[in-house]
C-alpha cells in the first residue's frame, strides 16, 4: 500500500509571529510536534495512512456539495409552496417547525462543506477552495475568511490553555472569582438546578456562534495578536483591525464582510417580496438551527471529562490534538455532516484529509495512537451535552505538586458561572462599559 514519505519537521518556527499566518504547513512544521502513546510522532502516524487520503478528489467534493444544494433548495422550494396552504394553523406551524429542524440540518452540511475548504481539503487549488467557502459561508452569514484565520490558530493550538481559541475553560482561581466564592472551597459547590442548567444550554445554543464571532468569547487571552481591545467589535471577527487578525489579513476581513453584507442585503430584498414572516420561516429558522449544531459539535469534540487541557509548558502539538474526542451521531452525522462529529481526532491530526477518507484515515491511526485516542461513540447526543455542561465547568492540574511542563489539567464540575461574568472575563470592554 503506498504511504506519503514527507517528513515532518517538529521543530518550532520561530519566524511565525514575524511572517504571518502559515495555512501551507502542517502545525507540526510551526510548534513544537512531540510525541504520544508510544513515542508515536506526527510522521509515524502520516505514513501509516494511504498516500491518497491526503489528495481530495474533484468528483466526490462536488458530488457532496451539489447533493446537499438540491436538498437545500428542494426543500426550500416545497416550503415555500405548499406548507402555506395548509389550512389548520396548528398543523401549518407543526410543519414549519419540521421544515425548519431538517433543513437546519441540511444547511449545517453546506456549513462543514465551507469548513472543509477552509481547510484546502475541498480540492488541491487554494483558489477553488476559497471561492466555494466564502460563497457558502457567506450563504449562511458566517465571515468565511475571518473564521478561517482563527480556526486555523485553533488547530494549531489546540487544547493549549494560553492560546487556543476555542472552549478555553477557566483555572481555580478565576472560575472562583467569577462566582465570588472562596478558592480554597470549591469542592463544596454543587452543581446548578436542572432548570437553570437547561436555560444556560438554551442560551449557550442560541446565541453562542453569533456571540463568538461578536466578541471572541470562548478563546483564550493569548490567541489574540494585539492588545485585548475595550471598544465595540474589537475582538470580533468583523472589524480588519481586530486584535484576533494581522495587518496583512485585513482585506480579507473586508471580504468576508462584503460576503454577509451582499447575503444579508439579498435577504432583506427577498422579504420585501415574499413577505418578513415568510422570510423568518423559511432563511432565519433553519439558521438558527445551523447554529445550534455549530456550536453543540464543537462543544462536544473539545469539552468531556477524560479529555485533558495543557498549560503551555506541557503543550505540545500531538498532545493538544488527541486531546479531542469522536462521538457518534449515527445517519445525520455520516450522511448530513459529512463524518465531523464521528472521526474529530484524525480531523485535528491532519486537517487537509478529506471527509470522505476520515474514517479510512482513523481506523488507520487508531493501533498507533493507544490511549491517547478518544471516542464516546455510545451515548446519545442530549446526554453527552448534559454531562459536558454540569461535569466541565473549570480545570485543575492532576499533581499540582508537579512542574506545569509535568502535569495536565483536568476538568471539574460545578455551577455555571454567571453570564456577566463570562462577558466580562471574556470582553473587557463589557466591564468598561458598566463602569461608565
Amino acid at each position: 500500500m503506498s504511504t506519503t514519505t514527507t517528513t515532518i519537521n517538529t521543530v518550532q518556527r520561530s519566524s511565525y509571529s514575524a511572517k504571518g499566518l502559515d495555512f501551507e504547513s502542517h502545525p507540526a512544521e510551526i510548534v513544537q510536534g512531540g510525541k504520544v502513546s508510544n513515542n508515536i510522532n506526527v510522521q509515524a502516524l502520516r505514513n501509516a495512512i494511504p498516500a491518497y487520503c491526503f489528495k481530495p478528489t474533484l468528483a466526490k467534493s462536488f458530488f457532496y456539495l451539489f447533493r446537499d444544494l438540491v436538498l437545500v433548495s428542494g426543500l426550500m422550494t416545497a416550503a415555500f409552496k405548499f406548507i402555506p396552504l395548509i389550512e389548520n394553523p396548528l398543523l401549518r406551524y407543526s410543519t414549519w417547525a419540521l421544515y425548519g429542524w431538517v433543513q437546519g440540518l441540511a444547511m449545517t452540511g453546506i456549513w462543514v462543506i465551507g469548513h472543509e475548504s477552509g481547510h484546502s481539503n475541498f480540492s488541491t487549488s487554494n483558489l477553488l477552495n476559497d471561492i466555494v467557502g466564502w460563497t457558502l459561508h457567506s450563504a449562511l452569514l458566517t465571515p468565511y475568511f475571518s473564521w478561517k484565520s482563527s480556526h486555523r490558530r485553533h488547530h494549531i493550538f489546540a487544547n493549549n490553555l494560553a492560546k487556543d481559541h476555542n472552549y478555553v475553560p477557566p483555572q481555580r482561581e478565576e472560575y472562583a472569582n467569577s462566582l465570588l466564592f472562596d478558592a480554597n472551597r470549591l469542592e463544596e459547590l454543587t452543581e446548578d438546578s436542572p432548570i437553570v442548567t437547561f436555560l444556560r444550554i438554551v442560551l449557550q445554543q442560541v446565541i453562542g456562534f453569533p456571540w463568538y464571532l461578536l466578541t471572541n468569547i470562548t478563546a483564550s487571552q493569548g490567541s489574540l495578536h494585539k492588545p485585548h481591545s475595550k471598544k465595540i467589535l474589537g475582538n470580533s471577527h468583523f472589524l480588519p483591525h481586530s486584535t484576533i487578525f494581522r495587518p496583512e489579513e485585513g482585506h480579507l476581513i473586508i471580504l468576508s464582510d462584503l460576503g454577509i453584507g451582499l447575503m444579508a442585503a439579498g435577504l432583506y430584498y427577498a422579504a420585501t417580496k415574499i413577505g418578513f414572516e415568510l422570510m423568518a420561516l423559511i432563511y432565519l429558522q433553519p439558521y438558527m438551527w445551523v447554529n445550534h449544531w455549530i456550536v453543540a459539535i464543537t462543544y462536544l469534540h473539545h469539552t468531556h471529562p477524560s479529555l485533558p487541557k495543557f498549560e503551555p509548558e506541557a503543550w505540545t502539538f500531538l498532545k493538544g490534538a488527541t486531546a479531542t474526542v469522536d462521538r457518534e451521531f449515527g445517519f445525520i452525522g455520516k450522511h448530513m455532516f459529512h463524518n465531523i462529529i464521528e472521526f474529530h481526532v484524525i480531523h485535528h491530526l491532519f486537517s487537509r484529509i478529506p471527509q470522505y477518507y476520515a474514517e479510512e484515515a482513523t481506523k488507520k491511526i487508531i493501533p498507533l495512537l493507544g490511549d491517547a485516542y478518544h471516542a464516546d461513540k455510545q451515548r446519545k447526543f442530549l446526554p453527552s451535552l448534559w454531562e459536558s455542561f454540569t461535569r466541565c465547568q473549570w480545570v485543575e492540574p492532576d499533581d499540582a505538586t508537579k512542574q506545569p511542563k509535568d502535569r495536565a489539567m483536568w476538568y471539574k464540575a460545578g455551577p455555571s458561572p454567571p453570564v456577566e461574568a463570562m462577558m466580562t472575563k471574556k470582553n473587557g470592554y463589557m466591564s468598561d462599559l458598566i463602569k461608565e
